[in-house]
């Protein structure tokens, strides 16, 4: 998959919806800081308006973006999830900043998920960070491809980018606590 595709860079910087292959399965994505797309993505996917949203970055530092400041013992824990050699982990830390109350959802919490492939991470350096819900709605089956996705969808998503057949699956998920615990969520 090229995710350096030229159209899809511009169309999500132009606040549209794409199905795309992510670092785990086929996500809906959207910039997280385009807070209407954001609303259009949970309304396509039918997903409960309690339920945050995975955000892929591009690089640690892009935290500072959502008001997030970590404490020394979660920058430890982080380097050793986001490692180039570790799973995809989905990394819940807290973000108190109701200027992200469309991303958090009342939870006061955002997961956040550090790409391995530099090819996303670029995508990611120029669109910057992205919501990537699974590729489906609320309740069935991710898409394992784009004809899947398409009968979920159809013309509602403005741009589809196909890799085939995707068997992976969702990311590890845990919560990162301020003395550098973790819970885990989702193994």
């Amino acid at each position: 998959m090229n995710w350096n595709n030229p159209t899809l860079i511009r169309d999500l910087k132009a606040g549209k919806i794409a199905v795309m292959p992510t670092d785990t399965i086929y996500g809906v994505v959207c910039r997280a800081l385009d807070e209407t797309a954001v609303k259009k993505i949970y309304e396509i996917r039918k997903r409960a308006p309690d339920k945050p949203c995975i955000i892929l970055i591009s690089d640690i530092s892009e935290l500072e973006k959502f008001s997030v400041n970590l404490f020394a013992e979660q920058k430890e824990k982080i380097k050793e999830y986001w490692s180039n050699n570790s799973a995809p982990t989905s990394i819940i830390l807290d973000c108190l900043d109701d200027k992200f109350s469309y991303l958090h959802r009342g939870t006061k919490t955002l997961a956040f998920r550090l790409p391995t492939q530099e090819e996303l991470k670029n995508l990611l350096k120029q669109t910057g960070p992205l919501i990537a819900p699974s590729a489906n709605p609320e309740g069935l089956p991710p898409a394992k491809n784009i004809q899947e996705a398409k009968k979920y969808f159809g013309d509602i998503i403005d741009l589809y980018m196909d890799r085939g057949e995707i068997e992976g699956k969702a990311s590890k998920v845990i919560k990162l606590h301020k003395d550098g615990t973790v819970y885990i969520l989702r193994e």
